[in-house]
């Protein structure tokens, strides 16, 4: 801490709970620097409402006691975030995901284990869904019934402070799941609610008859056909329709009431004051609810994500917001701001695209509808926000591809390619190299998901069964291009646990009456820490990877061309099998190339020159790079950064 900020510091809070006049002057700075960002979309969302002035000084009066409750470190933290605000662009930064009790029990022995975190570069750690969920079966931990708590079986509010002290102490970010959209049946406000509180009945959307859910499920989509078909659940006790969309313990909140979004801040806030740095803001598009389409990508859902960020930036201004919309490419591209939202919506959003487009490419052996797709629909960059890049995660692969895109590439449709896909990583594809699962089968359209771990999906899992040495390798070849790929893409590349040491899937959720039910359990193993001991056998798979994988973050950190404020331009380079992008940079540009084929493939030196390139260094193995044939060669799954 620097002296100046340390006398900030202290000039910002005399005492916990006691606000000084410097303190309650830097808030009223920060109030009237994000009043407009904040008070346009509130004014869209609730202006018409006659409380509307009684809703804005409640909601000031809330951001400034929870400024007041701030903790003088984070406050601190709060200033240096002010001085650099695109701190989560830096090129240095690298995220892991786990689940806590999956990685290692309870939230206290994360503390054991940040050795582990520390050699693989990771700077940004992300706690799986840890808030209280309900009994039973949670959706894995989505559906919460306490946002105060956390999970007894992990710990306590204090475990997780004190572990987000230390971790931050140790330069790490935590991040830690918000679901947005609904919380449990058994929340405090559902219970209320179910026992005839109007107040807290006005909390979520609730109906006397069948009529109007009837109206809405005209045009609604079902997101769990095969085990939550519908999106509406009728209660005897409470004899009221409850609108769930993703399953019947969870119930939508109903944000047309301002209640609800003082409520979600206040608790935003309390998280921010417990140590969270970035907030995952869990089904975002289904936020806003209107009769006559399908409630997903709404209007509202936008001005909302801009007044959330604005009121959290008043009062925790370390805090960044991450949207979790997993939704087709022309409707994902606003959560990370554009028209009068640039700059002001989520700071990040994940690339699910980018993660689809990596399968689709590795299993047709094909990248002109990777290249069409993100060659077409995303910008080159965003106004202080980026892409949380990922090739696998904890959820289900649903397959983004449009009929628009499929009928753009000649050798497939939207539809025929999805079933191929689904097919291919099924393993019941003829050639395939992948073992998963479908998940969510929809019989009225056909479409289905898939559930696999990064490492079965891409054959290694096939190729140990068979014990074929040279299947492994280029199993290994695969998954290290596609961390090469996320890390340079431009954005925050997001690591799942157990894919830097290969983990397959994890058959025994089947025999779990909690887990059975839900296949993508099958990509969620638990952290084995005895197969991680081999990472630095050199001769290992484990080894082999891990050591790939700290490589490619290395390289990453040490190439500022890579700092996700650096355009991100998609080259088509007339060639099938090799995807191509360009990272334009002061320093000048960065070519990167991917080889989604088990074939060599070359490039011309002239075409490499007409690309600005005249002096051949790998950035990624910091190496030169040999074209004494006039011609770049790219080994089977080969990547490189030329610069």
């Amino acid at each position: 801490m620097t002296k100046a900020s340390k006398s900030a510091e202290q000039g910002a809070a005399a005492a916990p709970g006691v606000l000084s006049a410097a303190g309650e002057r830097l808030f009223n700075l920060r109030w009237s620097r994000s009043q407009a960002d904040l008070l346009t979309p509130l004014q869209n969302l609730y202006g018409q409402s006659s409380g509307f002035d009684v809703f804005l000084n409640d909601l000031k009066d809330l951001l400034l006691r929870r400024w007041t409750e701030r903790p003088a470190e984070l406050k601190d933290l709060d200033l240096q975030r002010d001085l650099n605000p695109e701190w989560f662009l830096s090129e240095k930064m690298i995220g892991y995901v786990f689940y806590v009790d999956r990685f290692c029990g309870t939230m206290k022995n994360v503390l054991k284990h940040t050795d582990y975190l520390e050699e693989l570069g990771a700077n940004y750690i992300h706690f799986m869904p840890c808030l209280k969920p309900r009994p039973g079966d949670s959706d894995g931990g989505y559906s919460v019934m306490d946002y105060r708590a956390i999970n007894p079986e992990l710990g306590t509010m204090d475990d997780l402070e004190a572990v987000t002290t230390a971790l931050r102490q140790k330069g790490m970010s935590v991040c830690i799941d918000l679901v947005v959209n609904h919380t449990a049946k058994e929340h405090e406000w559902a219970l209320k609610a179910r026992a005839g509180d109007p107040y807290y009945q006005d909390y979520y959307w609730m109906f006397d008859t069948a009529d109007m859910p009837n109206k809405y499920e005209q045009t609604l989509v079902e997101v769990f056909p095969a085990t939550a078909p519908g999106n509406f659940t009728y209660y005897d006790d409470a004899r009221k329709w409850v609108w769930t969309t993703f399953n019947e313990h969870q119930w939508d909140l109903n944000w047309a009431n301002p209640h609800v979004f003082l409520e979600i801040v206040d608790i935003m806030l309390n998280l921010a004051n417990r140590g969270a740095e970035i907030l995952r803001l869990d089904a975002v598009a289904f936020m806003w609810k209107r009769l006559g389409g399908n409630c997903q990508n709404l209007a509202e859902v936008h001005d909302l994500l801009q007044a959330l960020r604005a009121a959290t930036r008043i009062a925790a201004p370390a805090l960044i917001h991450k949207a979790e919309a997993i939704v087709a490419p022309r409707d994902l591209v606003p959560y990370l701001g554009v028209g009068r939202h640039s700059g002001r919506e989520a700071n990040l959003a994940y690339h699910n695209n980018l993660m689809v487009q990596y399968w689709s490419s590795l299993a047709s052996r094909n990248v002109r509808l990777m290249t069409h797709v993100l060659g077409t629909h995303f910008p080159a960059c965003f106004s202080n926000a980026s892409w949380a890049t990922y090739i696998r995660c904890h959820d289900d692969i649903g397959w983004a591809i449009t009929e628009e895109d499929g009928g753009a590439i000649p050798f497939t449709s939207g539809h025929g390619h999805r079933n191929f896909l689904a097919d291919f990583y099924a393993g019941r594809h003829p050639g395939s190299f992948a073992r998963g699962a479908i998940f969510q089968e929809n019989a009225g359209t056909g479409d289905r998901r898939n559930s696999g771990s990064f490492a079965s999906l891409a054959g290694l899992e096939a190729a140990l069964e068979s014990k074929d040495e040279s299947a492994v390798s280029t199993a290994i070849e695969r998954i290290l291009m596609g961390y090469a790929l996320i890390a340079s893409f431009g954005g925050l590349p997001l690591l799942y646990m157990g894919d830097e040491i290969g983990l397959l899937n994890d058959y025994s959720f089947a025999k779990q009456c909690d887990k059975a039910h839900d296949n993508r359990w099958l990509h969620r193993p638990k952290m084995d820490w005895k197969t991680a001991k081999r990472r630095h056998d050199a001769t290992s798979v484990e080894g082999r990877l891990f050591s790939g994988m700290r490589h490619i973050l290395e390289r990453r950190k040490a190439n500022p061309r890579l700092n996700a404020s650096c355009a991100t331009e998609i080259v088509d380079i007339g060639h099938p099998q090799i995807f191509a992008f360009k990272r334009i940079s002061p320093l000048g540009p960065l070519l990167a190339l991917f080889n989604f084929s088990e074939s060599e493939q070359h490039l011309p030196r002239s075409w490499l020159e007409g690309h600005g390139l005249r002096e051949f260094h790998d950035a990624l193995s910091d190496q030169p790079v040999d074209l004494t044939r006039h011609e770049l060669s790219l080994a089977p799954y080969g990547r490189i950064w030329l610069t």
